[in-house]
């Protein structure tokens, strides 16, 4: 098994409901309990607080009393696994952090959440340290709730909810893409066109679990969108910034190597041999010499914005490429001003 594969599952999930002609009125946080399985009312009513329970397209309140042939739509963040999370104190680089949320800026080489083969050392036992202190989670009733994940080898901008509603109404922002996601990547060759915008549906690939792979016709997988722009060219690689529609497994990684342009140096998605250049062995050279300065996927989640759960004010966050990222452009740069030809 890769030692990087992190077990990938949705952070929220969605269901819908017609109530059936002659049903009498009833709680719907009551209908909703009686409906989904391992559902707890208190889970119903923290959503229905956030916004999330929806009749007709407008959200109420959990004493909302249901009628027959309403249509019921609920976002609910995905339950905690049953997976003990132990404190441990590792560093993280907290960039905000209030009540309500907390916006860590994770370094690559992080697993965000305890899963196959990596059931200390991540993300999630590092706020479990930080957060030990507070009463809540001290009983245990509480853990950092996660919205969206980045892979363990891509460094970036990574917001946690530090309560229940937090918790459902961030969920609900990313479930209905009304947050601003931005990261840089570095991909093998020249992109035909300066700004574009990649589509497939994106799912497990059927051939090997630990890989994600893009199906066009739709057949398989979840509808994704990748939208992108060229901010540099360096000879056989292109600084791309790239803008998420849509937040699916390994996204950006799997779209690029769809169209062509793996990441550089991801070995999970073919960009980790000399795709692009010449046959020299200075230049072979130099692309091991890259590697070895930045042993990951070049992917950084540089941007993140979102509506504040609590107060409603827009946050944006902006974060540095991280150095080892930054090494190997300013590499790239420098090769490339030195050989003209390219």
């Amino acid at each position: 098994m890769p030692e990087d594969h992190e077990e990938q599952y949705e952070l929220y999930e969605h269901h819908r409901f017609e109530v059936d002609q002659g049903q009498h009125p009833l709680r719907i946080d009551k209908f909703l309990t009686n409906r989904i399985e391992n559902v707890s009312r208190t889970r119903i009513q923290n959503a229905a607080a956030a916004g999330n329970i929806l009749v007709n397209g407008t959200s109420v309140k959990s004493n909302y009393k249901i009628r027959s042939g309403e249509v019921i739509t609920i976002v609910l963040p995905h339950p905690p696994r049953e997976v003990e999370i132990i404190p441990q104190d590792i560093p993280v680089e907290i960039v905000y952090e209030d009540d309500d949320i907390v916006v860590i800026n994770k370094q690559a080489g992080l697993v965000v959440h305890p899963g196959h083969g990596n059931y200390s050392g991540t993300l999630m036992n590092a706020m479990m340290y930080h957060m030990k202190d507070m009463p809540l989670y001290e009983t245990g009733e509480l853990r950092p709730g996660l919205v969206h994940r980045l892979d363990k080898n891509t460094s970036g901008l990574l917001v946690l909810a530090k309560n229940e509603v937090a918790l459902n109404k961030l969920a609900k922002q990313f479930f209905d893409r009304k947050t601003q996601r931005k990261y840089i990547a570095l991909v093998w060759g020249n992109l035909e066109n300066e700004e574009g915008t990649i589509t497939g549906h994106i799912g497990r690939n059927l051939k090997d679990r630990y890989k994600m792979h893009v199906f066009p016709d739709g057949e398989y997988g979840k509808p994704a969108v990748t939208h992108y722009k060229v901010i540099e060219k360096l000879g056989y690689v292109n600084l791309v910034e790239c803008r998420l529609e849509t937040g699916r497994t390994h996204q950006i990684r799997v779209h690029f190597m769809y169209i062509g342009h793996p990441l550089f140096n991801d070995d999970r998605y073919g960009g980790d041999i000399i795709l692009k250049g010449t046959t020299f062995t200075k230049y072979r050279q130099f692309i091991t010499n890259c590697f070895k300065i930045m042993p990951r996927q070049a992917l950084h989640a540089k941007c993140l914005g979102f509506v504040h759960p609590r107060t409603g004010r827009d946050m944006f966050f902006d974060s540095a490429l991280p150095e080892d990222m930054e090494q190997v452009i300013e590499k790239w740069r420098t090769y490339t001003g030195s050989r003209k030809q390219i």
